[in-house]
């Protein structure tokens, strides 16, 4: 017999900020308040990452097939989110790292990327 797969994981977006819970019980979160950088991983032509991280360099990972419009409507509420910025992102080339948004205070403890 067979059913559907387990997902890997899966992601919760509220107003309060991103859960992901993964297959092995593992739970990444992050608040919105905690956010201060935006990256986009692109691994392959189907596979995209946003990456968002706080002050403390840890992150929460969420996969482009985890997304709906409250996640990617719920960027545009970060101070000078830019929409373009982030398609132009989701749309290079694989195995790219991109800093699409950083807080205006970015925390010396994140790697430096250069913006593209």
């Amino acid at each position: 017999m067979h059913g559907n797969a387990v997902p890997d994981s899966y992601v919760y977006v509220t107003e309060e900020g991103v859960t992901r819970h993964y297959s092995d019980g593992s739970v990444e979160a992050m608040a919105w308040e905690d956010v201060v950088e935006v990256r986009v991983v692109t691994e392959s032509a189907s596979e995209l990452l946003y990456i968002l991280l706080d002050r403390d360099g840890e992150g929460c990972v969420v996969p482009r097939s985890a997304t709906d419009a409250t996640f990617l409507a719920r960027l545009r509420y970060l101070p000078d989110f830019d929409l373009e910025r982030l398609r132009a992102a989701s749309e290079a080339i694989a195995d790219r790292i991109v800093v699409v948004w950083r807080s205006p205070e970015p925390p010396a403890a994140l790697q430096d990327l250069e913006y593209d």
